[in-house]
């Protein structure tokens, strides 16, 4: 979901448009997007401008589009067969390029935006991110990738820089060039230099306490979040703040 001053935009999915925007005081609906009908997923509308158009990228489980965000028009659209099962990461939007991600070895591509075009620049196998997100930080894509553990790889190029599996498949964000790394099983949390040197670990710990009530066969899959200086972080019913200012 995304909301601007009059508008909330989602992805309901189904033939009638995938991509809606709603009136935010009402509910009613604003438009559909039409031109593009395809089931939702689980990635969230990303914002952007291109060209000096304001349009909304998606990501559904066989396409990549973009569509205006003043009416849903189909602006240019992408094909990723590769989405299986579930398609969950949100794309990344950086200067007229969108990098997209999933798992169940979907892999990973990159495509360059101009006008009502999209061109593929690769596509690949180096990040198979299944929920956990990724982030861009100075031309590098950091996040976990299923097999090879958590990777930096060059955005523009799709090459691998490294990989560790020093910490657990999870989840990640990132500040003041700094990875805060979430670990899905134990509910370890890392603080990792957004570095292409490598991984450089300066710090973590465990949270405690942990739900009772999280399913036998459920996982620590919120993501963290940063504001304000303040580190936030929730399993099940218990909600986690950490001061990080500094100060």
């Amino acid at each position: 979901v995304y909301v601007d001053d009059q508008n909330v935009y989602c992805t309901p999915g189904g033939k009638q448009g995938a991509i809606a925007a709603l009136d935010k005081k009402t509910g009613k609906v604003v438009w559909q997007s039409k031109d593009f009908t395809a089931n939702a997923q689980y990635s969230s509308i990303v914002p952007a401008t291109v060209d000096g158009t304001r349009e909304l990228i998606q990501l559904t489980m066989n396409d990549l589009v973009g569509v205006a965000e003043k009416d849903g028009a189909l602006l240019w659209k992408s094909p990723w067969p590769q989405g299986r099962t579930a398609v969950i990461p949100t794309p990344v939007y950086h200067d007229g390029y969108v990098y997209i991600t999933a798992g169940y070895g979907a892999g990973c591509k990159l495509v360059k935006i101009s006008g009502n075009k999209a061109e593929t620049v690769y596509e690949n196998k180096v990040m198979k991110n299944h929920h956990g997100g990724v982030v861009l930080v100075d031309q590098h894509i950091y996040g976990y990738s299923d097999g090879p553990g958590w990777i930096c790889q060059d955005f523009m190029t799709g090459k691998e820089v490294w990989s560790s599996k020093k910490l657990g498949k999870g989840a990640v964000t990132a500040v003041d060039g700094m990875l805060y790394c979430l670990e899905e099983d134990s509910g370890t949390v890392a603080l990792v230099e957004a570095s292409p040197s490598g991984w450089n670990e300066h710090g973590r710990f465990k949270l405690e306490p942990q739900s009772e009530k999280r399913n036998p066969q459920g996982k620590i899959w919120t993501h963290p979040v940063i504001a304000n200086g303040k580190l936030y972080l929730r399993d099940q019913e218990i909600f986690y703040c950490f001061d990080i200012s500094g100060k």
